[in-house]
């Protein structure tokens, strides 16, 4: 399957705080919320790669932090 670059998706986010893309108008999994942004695929990743710095699931994040206390 291509993408004709005529479909458009939504930046989702789970409770871990990771992303990905969904396409637009349909249900989202469970667990997944849509983040606001939309566009195309490229448009989406491309947003995705600037918000998502740090690649930890939020669960161990917070462990780690609280680890440095």
């Amino acid at each position: 399957m291509t993408d004709s670059g005529d479909l458009r998706y939504l930046v989702v986010r789970n409770d871990e705080e990771q992303y990905s893309i969904w396409p637009e108008g349909r249900d989202l999994p469970a667990g997944w919320h849509a983040e606001g942004t939309s566009g195309s695929r490229e448009e989406c990743l491309e947003h995705i790669e600037a918000v998502w710095t740090d690649m930890r699931p939020r669960s161990l994040r917070v462990r780690m932090e609280s680890a440095d206390v």
